[in-house]
Formats: C-alpha cells, sequence, structure tokens
C-alpha cells in the first residue's frame, strides 16, 4: 500500500513539472536566447511591474496577454507562479511576470521589443 501512495506521488510531481515545462521554452531570435511559450510566441516584461506583482490589466492585458499558469503549477526554480487581482495565475521568471504580445503573428516575431520603452524581450541567462 505504501508503494501505491510513493507511487501516486511520484506520479503526482511529474505532473507538475511537466505543466512548468510546457508553459514555456528557449529560443534563438538573431543569435540571441529568449524564452516563449509553448507555441514559440515570445515572451516579454513590463517595467511597470513589481517583483512578483502585475501590474498589466485590462486594456494592457488585452493587448499584452499574461502568460497564464494552468491549475495545480508550481514554481520551479526561478520560474514562479503568481496570482493576479482577478484570481487567475501566471508565471514570472526571477520574480518578473511574463506575456506576449497580440501584434506577434508567428513564433520568433518581436514587435513589442522596446513599445513605449516599457516592454522588453524576457532573454533567458
Amino acid at each position: 500500500m505504501k508503494s501505491i501512495a510513493i507511487g501516486f506521488a511520484v506520479l503526482a510531481l511529474g505532473t507538475t513539472s511537466a505543466l512548468a515545462a510546457e508553459a514555456w521554452k528557449e529560443a534563438e531570435v538573431g543569435g540571441v536566447k529568449i524564452f516563449t511559450d509553448a507555441k514559440g510566441m515570445t515572451l516579454y516584461t513590463y517595467d511597470k511591474d513589481a517583483k512578483g506583482k502585475s501590474n498589466c490589466y485590462d486594456k494592457c492585458a488585452a493587448n499584452w496577454p499574461p502568460l497564464k499558469a494552468e491549475a495545480g503549477a508550481k514554481d520551479e526554480g526561478e520560474w514562479t507562479v503568481i496570482k493576479r487581482t482577478d484570481g487567475s495565475k501566471m508565471w514570472a521568471y526571477d520574480g518578473k511576470p511574463l506575456y506576449t504580445f497580440v501584434k506577434d503573428k508567428k513564433a520568433g516575431d518581436t514587435a513589442g521589443d522596446g513599445v513605449a520603452d516599457v516592454w522588453h524581450v524576457a532573454k533567458a541567462d
């Protein structure tokens, strides 16, 4: 019985890690390693966010959709799950909430980089 419980615990941990790993990935654009969502769309940070707190709502979030964290997603290293004021959850890297940009039409597009001098491509270390 104990081994069955341990097996379920390992399965649950594996599922949570899989959720986290499937939310984002690394890509190379113009010789620079960046973060993208699971579909290869560029992720961005917003200078007006506080560490671990999103300040992008309403019209901002319509143009810059947050990188949604699925129910049950757990922090993984520098990747953390933060709660938004509407109760939804999103991913952050090194405390910086992450977003996509509606004007990016295909994987590898970086049209949001530098918008209003406050949006920046999320770069991998």
